[in-house]
Parts: structure tokens; sequence; C-alpha cells
């Protein structure tokens, strides 16, 4: 246990852990189950082009979400590329900065402008008022984004969307397995995508998929998704490559087998956190509605540098310096990145300043009880004591820099 400021790793003491905790390690599951689906790929030679495993993987998503339809992809990003083209989008699309970038990149490489629209301070998702007033006639769609698996207003943005005549689709990356009002999150809007990164609850190395109840669209994308080839290997319109193989969805239902008992994992993580932190003036863990259920895949505290002292990169720099890789999901936000802040400049206010406070820890299967105090020892010093760190911090960034001064002369 650390209990002096000199004991953290960032001003000479050893580091609290030998490896790396990391923020997304992947939920790989029983692998002896993950070998025995691709042995038996390998066994049938049906590696791609829509077979079983991806065609199980795709049912079990659908269930998962409570929607008819799923049609899995090589990625999150090619799934909205696909919804974007399949719904004929054109002009503007409007979406929160407050996310990865992929969500605007995927728009904005079809030629569609994103356009970002400040959050609800208290959840981090899209503010639906703030979104009708940024409606314009080039307006063809509102892309809101589940943040850390938090449901956005949902009623509110399909009244906005409806009294305005456009496409209402969610990026659902971070939602695999919550609710919103007690309904899954998958079944909102026109359709959602889900992400099946290495990094996601449910991984399948590199996935995604596009989640509706719409038979058409399903059909559409499907085509789409495969060079455009309907039924009867007969193109039917422009298509792209974007299937899921037999190996990825392999590692998607080994990873589905795990899903429950990792969100049991991940809720005491978090109980675990908020335990350890409970009571810290300045930081807070952002809490998940008890009366939904959430995946608890994302562990993100809020950083007041104003009565901690201590800033939300600082306190990162320290669990660094600890072998605790923490990240800062997300920030800054999109529309202070290229190429949109050349673009298209916009002041986001509250969207800079949740931007500002916010740092993942790590958590997950992986993650252990033992890690979980640990981590919370060195973050509760450098909050308790966060002006004599920032102090410190301070001092060594001058004399570092007056040293190397001195070396170029």
């Amino acid at each position: 246990m650390k209990r002096n400021i000199g004991d953290l790793a960032i001003f000479g003491g050893s580091s609290a852990f030998l490896q790396p905790l990391y923020v997304g390690r992947p939920n790989i599951g029983d692998r002896s189950r993950f070998f025995d689906r691709v042995n038996w790929a390998l066994d049938h030679q049906w590696l791609t082009n829509g077979g079983p495993l991806a065609r199980e993987f795709e049912q079990r998503v659908a269930e998962l979400a409570g929607v008819r339809y799923c049609v899995s992809t090589c990625n999150a990003t090619v799934a909205l590329q696909l919804l974007a083209r399949a719904t004929d989008l054109s002009g503007e699309v409007i979406m929160p900065s407050l996310t990865f970038p992929a969500t605007a990149h995927a728009f904005r490489w079809l030629g569609l402008t994103p356009v970002f629209c400040d959050i609800d301070p208290s959840t981090g998702c899209l503010d639906p008022a703030l979104v009708e007033a940024a409606i314009t006639p080039r307006t063809s769609a509102i892309v809101p984004v589940h943040l850390w698996g938090r449901p956005c207003a949902v009623d509110e943005l399909a009244k906005v969307a409806a009294d305005h005549g456009v496409k209402l689709f969610y990026d659902a990356a971070h939602g695999l397995g919550c609710t919103s009002k007690g309904r899954p999150i998958g079944g909102f809007g026109q359709a959602e995508v889900f992400s099946f990164h290495a990094t996601k609850v449910v991984n399948a190395f590199e996935g995604g998929a596009v989640v509706t109840d719409d038979e058409e669209l399903a059909s559409r994308i499907r085509a789409m998704h495969n060079f455009g080839f309907s039924q009867g290997r007969v193109s039917t319109e422009a298509g792209i490559n974007g299937k899921m193989t037999e190996a990825a969805a392999a590692m998607g239902l080994t990873s589905l087998d795990a899903f429950e008992e990792t969100v049991r994992q991940n809720e005491a993580n978090y109980d675990g956190y908020q335990s350890e932190l409970a009571d810290l003036a300045g930081l807070k863990v952002v809490a998940f509605d008890p009366e939904e259920r959430n995946n608890y895949h994302y562990l993100i505290v809020e950083v007041d540098a104003a009565e901690t002292g201590v800033h939300r990169d600082l306190l990162g720099d320290v669990l660094r310096s600890e072998n605790v890789v923490c990240q800062r999901y997300f920030s800054p936000g999109c529309h202070e990145m290229e190429p949109y802040r050349s673009e298209r400049p916009v002041t986001l206010p509250h969207t800079e300043r949740l931007a500002q406070k916010v740092l993942a820890l790590p958590t997950g299967p992986t993650v252990s009880r033992e890690d979980i105090r640990r981590v919370c020892d060195i973050v509760r010093l450098t909050v308790e004591r966060g002006h004599e760190v920032t102090r410190r911090a301070n001092e060594r960034a001058e004399s570092t820099a007056g040293g190397e001064g001195k070396g170029s002369k």
C-alpha cells in the first residue's frame, strides 16, 4: 500500500504492478470451445460467406438485442457505412462528439457531413432539444451513441426524428446486453449497430452487426455486405465485402457463451470500485441506473480538478507510471480533432467539460478484487493529496526542462 507521495512511481517509487493492467482486455471465454468451433469450420471447409457459425452468431445476437434480424459484419465501422448506404443517406448526419472517432469517420468516408451536437451532461448522451435545434433541410439522419452502455433518451429522440422526417440510427457499440426502460438496446430507431471489437464485452476479434426489426432493410444490408448479391448469386446493386468470417464468429460465439459470467464479474468490479472510492471528494464513479440492465463493461471516473487539485491527465500519468494503463474515453471530442476542427469549428461546452474529466479504469474478468484495491489506493492517495501531487509534478517538469536547456547549450 502506498502511503506517501514519494511512494508513487511517478516520483521514484516502485510500480504497484509488475505487469500492465489494461482497460479493454479481451474476454476470451473457453479456449477449448473456440478451437472446437474453428476445427469444425476447418473440417467442413466453410470459412466465410455466411457460414453456419456466422448465422448462429447472428441469431444469438438478435435474441439478446430483442430484434428479428441481425446482419454480422467484419467490423462496426463497415456496419455503419452499410446502414448509411442501404438507407440512401445524404447531406448531414447529427451525432455526438463524445464518441470514438470511427462514428464520425464512417459517415465522412462516404461523403456525408457529421454535425456534432452537445450532450446532456448528466448522461453523456445527445441532448434531444439540442438535436432538434441542429436539424436543417440537409439533415438526413440522427446517430446517437449509447455512451458506456448508458442508454440515450430514446423516446425523446424518436419524437424529434419523426417530427422532422429524418432517420434515427444508434451507435450501440457499448450497448450489448443493456436496457432502456426494460427494453434491450438494439431495437430502437430504424436500426442499431453493435461492435464486437476485441475490447468489447463480446468480441469476435474484429466484428460488428446491424440489428433491426425492418425486414427489407436487413435484406438490403445482407446483400450489400456480400458484393450486392441477393439470393441466387445475382448482383442487385453495388456492394462491398463486409462479411464476418467463420473464425471471427467462432470467437464471437465463445465470447457470448461467457457473456453472463463476464457481466457478473464486471458488476462485482463496479461495486468494488464504488466501495473503494466512495466519499472521495472531487472524484466519482460514473453510475449506472440500478433499474436497468447494464454490461458494466466500462468503469469510468470523473475527476473534478477544481476540487481535487489534480487534473484528470495527471492522475492518468500517475496510474500509468504504476503500470495501470487507463484511458481517456473520449478526450478530446471529435469536434476538436482533424479534419473536423478545421472544416466545421464548433463549441460544445458540455462535451468539452465532461471530456476533460473522464478516465476509464481497468475492469473485466482478468481484473481481481485485489487489483481494484491497489488501483484505488493509488487513486485515493493522488486525489486526497492532489495539490501536492500537482506541485511536485510541475517542479519535476520545470527541472527536466531546465536540464534539457542547459544540455543543449
